[in-house]
């Protein structure tokens, strides 16, 4: 007879990738810096195939840098950690935390650096889609569905690099197996073995990457297709996380049976879905 025994990770990295002085780059922060700079390559890419001026480039970069990271951080902010940061508000836009311990750069006493946490994937969402709204009024590239179309892909492979940050800061835990699988968070004091909820999202979206990128030369032509699929896609996936994955608080108690994560993703699965059918009966939606 034939055991199989099961994986079981002890896991306590440095989270810091190096340090000067006070300051220290996290690769949570990296993989910030991959997922922007891959994606610039992919929409690069998608720009010379239909012969769009590059001049759009730098600008829709731009955007789209400052909407994901500002609905990402008001995203935590307001839908998960509000009882915190209406006493800290100077932590809501800045990378930075009160701890008396500390001294930000030896100069301000109280305050040490962080780099970028604390943000939510649905606020990045919403923050994304209105930065793109804005970039369209202001540049008339094609048609807001053509960016979001052309976005789908690059913004699916950086949640994969987002999530493998999560999992190297040992954030957003999975639940307890309750086996001799998963992950022992050591770094946390841990000493039982958790579902690595980040690992299982990240994989997922990888999928969801691919799934895209095949998808994409024969669905390009359809305004607003991908970004059905995407939407519908990246949020039944954390929908399905979530069962996996300890509650990160926000308005579960007025709302009960889901997770905060979950009730968020409903509305945006369902407006995929939409976006869908009126994608493929060729109708406008924006």
């Amino acid at each position: 007879m034939i055991k199989i025994q099961l994986i079981q990770i002890t896991w306590s990295p440095n989270e810091t990738l190096f340090e000067i002085g006070s300051f220290g780059l996290h690769y949570y922060s990296l993989m910030f810096v991959l997922a922007f700079t891959i994606g610039f390559k992919i929409v690069e890419k998608y720009f010379e195939n239909e012969n769009i001026s590059k001049d759009y480039l730098e600008p829709l970069f731009v955007y789209m840098v400052f909407s994901t990271l500002i609905g990402a951080r008001l995203g935590e902010v307001f839908f998960y950690s509000w009882d915190y940061y209406q006493n800290h508000l100077l932590e809501i836009l800045l990378p930075i935390r009160e701890n008396n311990n500390k001294s930000l750069f030896g100069l301000i006493k109280g305050y040490e650096f962080t780099g970028f946490r604390g943000l939510a994937s649905h606020g990045a969402a919403i923050g994304i889609i209105l930065g793109i709204i804005i970039f369209q009024f202001n540049y008339k590239l094609k048609s807001t569905l053509w960016i979001f179309d052309k976005l789908t892909v690059p913004v699916t492979l950086g949640g994969v690099f987002i999530r493998l940050g999560n999992f190297i800061n040992s954030e957003i835990l999975g639940t307890y197996t309750n086996s001799n699988f998963g992950v022992i968070f050591e770094n946390r004091g841990e000493i039982l073995p958790r579902h690595p909820a980040q690992l299982y999202e990240s994989f997922g979206y990888l999928i969801l990457f691919l799934i895209l990128r095949r998808i994409y030369p024969k669905t390009n032509h359809i305004r607003g297709y991908l970004l059905g699929v995407f939407l519908a896609g990246i949020f039944s996936i954390r929908f399905l996380i979530e069962y996996v994955k300890e509650s990160q608080g926000g308005f579960e108690e007025i709302l009960p049976f889901l997770s905060t994560g979950q009730w968020l993703s409903i509305p945006l699965i369902i407006s995929g879905l939409i976006i869908i059918l009126l994608a493929k009966s060729k109708k406008e939606v924006v």
